[in-house]
């Protein structure tokens, strides 16, 4: 049974992506933190964008998430579509950090996914940055999937309020989809590399350049191997789409839409 709570949002390449600002989305996740119901919550960006356009399971993730606006490409996409940006950038590796520090009620905190010691590094970060919580490093993301149910149990058992899920995408939202039920957590998060940067393993972008919204090319440059096919392909990949979304799709206009609860 899903519960809606009703949100406006901006319909970016078929995925209704919620307009808030920061105090907003803050005040949502808060909320859903100590909610009756599970909220599951993704991001999108340009790269999750392109993954949708091409994989339908991956669009099914998506449904089932309230989805936050993440950089600067898809706010160039809502001007283009809609004629208007998205009221705030809400990346998770700003938003995230922001809610625990946020939240002054205790709650118990699950950690799935990353390298081993940057799980283990990852939970000392986030204990020194929001002590009032519990964080518990339930498994790294290097587990099979005969080991799914292990890991399930173990989460269960944690009896979290909230679970971050650090696999990077699709995998996170897939896994969530798949994996996930109620007695897992309130709230569910797909956080993708946010472990790497919290446990200061993964430099972050100067504030200079993030200022400009240009995070993404100090990422290119840190780590061109890995990620040129998503910046240097994706993103003409991503303006081509838009493109043809908007006057070839089925673009829907702005409306009240749903920001998901399980």
């Amino acid at each position: 049974m899903r519960e809606i709570e009703l949100v406006p949002s901006m319909d970016i390449n078929g995925i209704d992506v919620a307009e808030m600002d920061r105090d907003s989305a803050l005040d949502f996740l808060r909320r859903a933190a100590f909610g009756e119901r599970q909220t599951r919550v993704a991001f999108l960006n340009a790269n999750n964008s392109n993954l949708a356009t091409g994989d339908f399971r991956y669009r099914q993730a998506l449904g089932d998430c309230a989805i936050l606006s993440d950089g600067v490409g898809v706010d160039l996409a809502a001007k283009f579509l809609h004629g208007r940006p998205f009221p705030a950038n809400l990346n998770g590796t700003d938003l995230i950090p922001a809610m625990l520090a946020f939240i002054d009620k205790p709650l118990r905190v699950a950690l799935v996914g990353g390298r081993p010691i940057v799980l283990k590094k990852a939970r000392q970060a986030f204990s020194t940055l929001a002590p009032v919580h519990e964080f518990m490093a339930v498994t790294d993301g290097f587990f099979g999937v005969d080991d799914t149910g292990t890991v399930l149990q173990k989460l269960a058992a944690a009896r979290a309020d909230i679970v971050l899920v650090a696999m990077g995408s699709p995998l996170q939202e897939l896994w969530i989809h798949d994996n996930i039920r109620a007695e897992h957590g309130r709230l569910i998060i797909g956080v993708g590399a946010l472990f790497d940067f919290i446990a200061g393993v993964v430099p972050r972008a100067p504030e200079w350049t993030r200022r400009i919204r240009c995070e993404w090319v100090f990422r290119l440059l840190l780590e061109p191997k890995r990620l040129w096919r998503r910046y240097i392909l994706g993103n003409p990949r991503f303006v081509f789409n838009t493109v043809l979304y908007k006057y070839a799709g089925r673009r829907r206009p702005c409306r009240t839409a749903a920001a998901d609860s399980t």
